[in-house]
């Protein structure tokens, strides 16, 4: 009966840890001034972002790969580069070392922006700023 109490205790704590770290999610939300986006070999690790008007975002690479980022979009495969109005600047910034990263910001416009990676086709993030 002992062991049943603990090992239902240890579950508990371990699903309030999950809950209190976020577990994985397609976005996530920040408070701070920065949140943080990974880079895997040809993707975002997630595809969208949601930031507080003047936070900045940084991007960290997960494996050796070259990234080329920009603001844009690729649809379809194709490159669109796009400076959207109140989005930083983000003009073709190589990044290519496990481990590097590269801070955008302040993001002080609210709204929904678009960053790309050149060198992979389909390589979307969305950074909607509230």
């Amino acid at each position: 009966m002992k062991k049943l109490f603990m090992a239902f205790v240890l579950l508990c704590m371990t699903t309030v840890l999950l809950a209190a770290c976020g577990g994985s999610s397609s976005s996530s939300t920040t408070g701070s001034s920065s949140a943080t986006v990974h880079m895997g070999q040809t993707t975002f690790v997630q595809s969208s972002v949601t930031i507080s008007k003047g936070s900045s975002l940084t991007l960290v690479d997960d494996v050796s790969s070259l990234h080329i980022i920009g603001n844009g979009q690729s649809v379809n495969g194709v490159a669109q580069p796009k400076q959207e109005p109140g989005a930083p600047k983000v003009n073709n910034v190589q990044i290519s070392t496990a481990g590097q990263s590269l801070t955008i910001g302040p993001f002080n416009t609210a709204g929904t922006f678009q960053i790309y990676c050149s060198v992979h086709q389909n390589m979307n993030l969305t950074v909607i700023v509230h």
